[in-house]
């Protein structure tokens, strides 16, 4: 039997708050929600946020609302951006003469230098030519809205950061929140598998670029520093799966950080099924980390024309001042994408292990389907890649669960970028696709209108708030749009800006989750509700069989619960493992046929066959 990749666990941080137990989804639908729900999540973000949680008030409630989501830029001053001006001093007369610190002076001495004296720590200098110099003065951003963390919530005060990339912080966070939301103590988890059987892959799409890592690393000879012994290393895109394997899993299975620009979580999360389906892991963590609210970031998009300007959205709505929680504008009218910072991550087993240990099953991903787009007129240009990849995740769900579920019971997150090339491109595909199968009025959210385009988080965003659809019954409408523009592909396609209520358990069998990817990285993937995979499950093991998994997964529920209320009082039980468990060489049991690890109740398995029976040319034992 083909193993089936469920979804046990997931966890992270957006902008709308903590992504384990739907708090994050919440936050997007908190108007429609009933008021218990609501509250609960108001309180998980006045604990996330730093605030006072003796009373919530509306005030504080107001206040959540107004710094989480997009917003005007909180974690920059984008009126005083720092940045320097060329400028160079000349001679007024045939020459000047200017005491440096001896410490500074320019080695080997420029032309046109001489040196004077050398008194004490000062060195005196003549000089009789041009001095180019570097001053430092503030500028302005002409974009001020952005997806950032709730306002107050800091990653890097929830373990001992040590001067980490914000990215990384958030990782450690966010893996720590996905590992814990399972219900399932990790040690339980290792005990039931070998120690080469969980596998992880995550990244960013852009690597870590802070002043902690790229940025400053680049930075430091114009500025006069020097790099730092952490910056090269932590730069690397692949990061985030390295601090999961070092610091919060000790896994030494599979692992990779699958790059794909704004598809990096899908071409991840692919990563991790492949493994599954094929038997090569049995659990596998998978994910995405981005940082990218930097100064010299958002003006790099800015020239390049693809982020939202504040002129162009205020000339759009005729106005002199514009509304920072509606910059993204995905089917509408718009400007350019919103840039935003998050960190998503999802814990999948083979179905097996997941009926076996009692895990909370929250729906299942059968398959992810990537394709490039052949030639091209221009790198950033649309290409065929995503006709591919929607029309094979759309085939694949009709041959699993026929066309009625397809053309009834389906939706799809869109990559929604809030772009005026990506209204057109992605409307396109997804309509003509949807008359291809006979589909009249398809349902379409974006959910990147509330969070910002979070880039290697992205998908996971989206499939996070398609479980916490199944779960609250809610389809988010995109909020930021009052209506849908006029070269917008919409015959077959529902766009609505209102919130969509459906019966969880019934309306949805299947929500597609797309993406687009800059360069021509295109995937589809194909999440199945938690219902219908119950229904796959209980027909592969039986009812008995079904039965006794439920009553184990009892006690794993009320774990999830009591880990939720735990993380409201007192922030996520961060696992960070920092030189914990480390094992030597000299420490593994060697064997023919098996390796032992401490630490592991089962060990690695060397008993592999020969991949290439026909071609075996060797002596035979």
């Amino acid at each position: 039997m083909t193993p089936l990749p469920v979804i046990v666990g997931f966890g992270g941080i957006n902008p709308a708050g903590r992504v384990s137990n739907h708090h994050a989804y919440k936050r997007l639908v908190i108007d429609e929600l009933p008021s218990a729900d609501a509250e609960h999540t108001y309180r998980a973000l006045q604990s996330l946020m730093g605030l006072d949680t003796d009373t919530l008030t509306n005030d504080v409630r107001q206040y959540i609302l107004d710094h989480t989501l997009i917003r005007k830029i909180e974690l920059i001053d984008t009126d005083n951006i720092p940045a320097k001006r060329a400028t160079s001093f000349h001679p007024a007369g045939e020459s000047f003469r200017v005491a440096v610190p001896t410490r500074q002076m320019p080695n080997p001495l420029p032309e046109g230098w001489v040196v004077l004296d050398r008194i004490g720590n000062k060195t005196t200098v003549e000089v009789d030519t041009k001095v180019p110099l570097l001053l430092p003065e503030t500028r302005s951003s002409r974009v001020t809205a952005a997806g950032q963390l709730p306002k107050g919530f800091n990653p890097a005060k929830t373990y001992p950061s040590r001067s980490h990339p914000r990215g990384l912080q958030m990782t450690i966070y966010s893996a720590s929140d996905a590992l814990l939301s399972t219900g399932i103590s990790w040690s339980t988890i290792r005990d039931h598998i070998r120690p080469d059987q969980v596998s992880v892959y995550a990244c960013s799409a852009l690597g870590q670029c802070d002043a902690d890592s790229l940025s400053g690393l680049l930075q430091a000879p114009c500025l006069g520093k020097r790099p730092t012994s952490k910056q090269a290393a932590l730069s690397l895109a692949e990061m985030p799966a390295d601090f999961v394997n070092a610091y919060v899993l000790g896994s030494v299975g599979g692992t990779a950080g699958a790059m794909g620009a704004c598809a990096t979580f899908l071409y991840n999360v692919k990563q991790g099924l492949d493994d599954i389906v094929h038997g090569r892991a049995r659990v596998a963590m998978v994910g995405g980390a981005e940082a990218p609210i930097v100064a010299d970031l958002i003006e790099a998009y800015r020239i390049m024309g693809a982020i939202a300007e504040d002129e162009a959205i205020m000339e759009l709505d005729d106005v002199e001042e514009f509304d920072h929680r509606r910059a993204c504008r995905p089917f509408s009218y718009n400007a350019g994408f919103t840039l935003s910072e998050a960190a998503v991550y999802l814990v999948l087993m083979d179905d097996q292990l997941a009926i076996d240990l009692g895990a909370e099953i929250y729906g299942s991903i059968p398959s992810v389907f990537i394709n490039a787009d052949g030639y091209k007129k221009s790198i950033p240009g649309p290409g065929i890649g995503n006709y591919l990849t929607v029309a094979k995740a759309m085939s694949l769900v009709r041959s699993m669960f026929g066309s009625k579920s397809l053309q009834q019971r389906s939706y799809i997150h869109a990559h929604g970028t809030g772009t005026p090339q990506n209204r057109v491109t992605e409307s396109h595909i997804l309509n003509e696709l949807a008359k291809v199968h006979n589909i009249e009025k398809w349902p379409v959210t974006a959910v990147k209108a509330y969070l910002g385009h979070t880039l290697a988080a992205a998908s996971g965003d989206q499939i996070t708030c398609a479980l916490g659809t199944w779960r609250h019954g809610i389809i988010p409408g995109i909020k930021s749009i009052d209506h849908v523009a006029d070269d917008v592909h919409d015959s077959n396609l529902r766009i609505s800006s209102e919130h969509t209520h459906i019966d969880a358990d019934k309306d949805i069998d299947v929500a597609l989750i797309n993406s687009k990817g800059f360069g021509g990285n295109n995937a589809t993937g194909v999440v199945i509700s938690p219902a219908h995979t119950h229904s796959m499950l209980q027909k592969r093991y039986g009812k008995e069989g079904f039965k006794d998994y439920l009553k184990r997964n009892d006690i794993t529920r009320q774990n999830i619960e009591k880990y939720d209320e735990e993380t409201i009082e007192n922030g996520v039980a961060t696992v960070y493992k920092y030189g914990e468990g480390v094992v030597e060489g000299e420490e593994l049991t060697l064997n023919t046929d098996e390796v032992g690890i401490p630490g592991w109740r089962q060990s690695v398995s060397m008993d592999l066959s020969n991949p290439y029976p026909d071609m075996s040319v060797g002596d035979e034992d």
